[in-house]
């Protein structure tokens, strides 16, 4: 019976051998997900004393010199809104991030919103994504009914994978209309789709005072403060400070692993809300309507 074990023991180590010998040649390949981690092992014996030290498994990090991804997507904001690109509306950080960096203008909408947010996501054809609408509009249709197949991977799944901290704050309109309750499913949220964390609302739009949002799969209120509606609470702050936070602690804990942050805010589209020092910032200057470029066209 021992020289059974001894045999199915050594049976075991040359195949060990092998596969390390693979590995070692290939690890880690990074067109494949999820990439299993590296383990070199050496010397095993029946006692310990015998044994050589065997390395911890080598878990996948992002490549040497892997940058910091900051991605906004701004909702229901057009081309030419930002003084960016010569709009009214004052930008002066993405004018400054403008002016040192890259510019490009043929990035192509599919004229609604969860389409386009899946494209964005995904590098797919929004089709591909089977999101040829918005979700509450779905279909049976193939490429229509929402549900974001298996095959399709996000870009929060394929960072992830290689060793980047990714989040997602705000808006998502990516989530099937009829998955969107506590109950779940969550495969197509957005920590279900490869993002580590989330935090923001899922449908189309959120009352900026008020708004109805998840952490990761569980609903918050954050202007509940101390069991009272905090009376300055605003969405747009509270996003950007949430981020903001997390980035800080990615940072401090694991200053060499790499970051990317999806920021999505819905302060653009319906229902329109404001603080009143900001309404009254800008009073004035848009009463000539959206049919005129500038004042001066009158």
């Amino acid at each position: 019976m021992e020289s059974k074990y001894k045999f199915i023991g050594l049976a075991f180590l040359i195949s060990m051998n092998v596969v390390n010998a693979q590995q070692s040649n290939s690890w880690p390949d990074r067109t494949v997900l999820p990439i299993e981690p590296y383990q070199k092992v050496g010397k095993i014996a029946p006692t310990i004393k015998d044994s050589d030290p065997i390395e911890w498994p080598k878990e996948i990090s992002a490549p040497n010199g892997a940058p910091n991804v900051l991605l906004i997507m701004i909702d229901d904001v057009g081309y030419g809104a930002t003084s960016t690109f010569g709009g009214p509306v004052p930008t002066p950080v993405f004018d400054n991030l403008a002016k040192n960096g890259l510019t490009y203008n043929r990035f192509h909408t599919t004229a609604v919103c969860s389409s386009s947010r899946a494209a964005l996501i995904t590098g797919r054809n929004h089709h591909t994504a089977a999101t040829g609408i918005i979700m509450e509009f779905s279909t049976p249709y193939p490429g229509y009914n929402s549900l974001v197949p298996r095959s399709v991977a996000s870009i929060g799944k394929i960072l992830t994978d290689n060793g980047y901290g990714t989040s997602w704050f705000g808006k998502n309109h990516n989530v099937p209309d009829w998955q969107t309750s506590p109950a779940g499913p969550f495969n197509l949220w957005p920590t279900g789709l490869g993002f580590e964390y989330f935090y923001g609302f899922l449908g189309a739009d959120a009352h900026q005072f008020r708004p109805a949002l998840m952490e990761n799969t569980k609903p918050v209120d954050p202007y509940i403060v101390d069991g009272k509606v905090d009376e300055n609470y605003i969405l747009d702050k509270d996003l950007a400070n949430k981020a903001i936070n997390w980035i800080q602690t990615q940072k401090s804990v694991s200053p060499n692993k790499p970051f990317f942050v999806y920021y999505t805010p819905g302060t653009a589209h319906a229902p329109h809300q404001a603080p009143k020092e900001w309404i009254e910032k800008f009073k004035g200057k848009f009463d000539y309507g959206f049919e005129k470029t500038t004042p001066d066209d009158l």
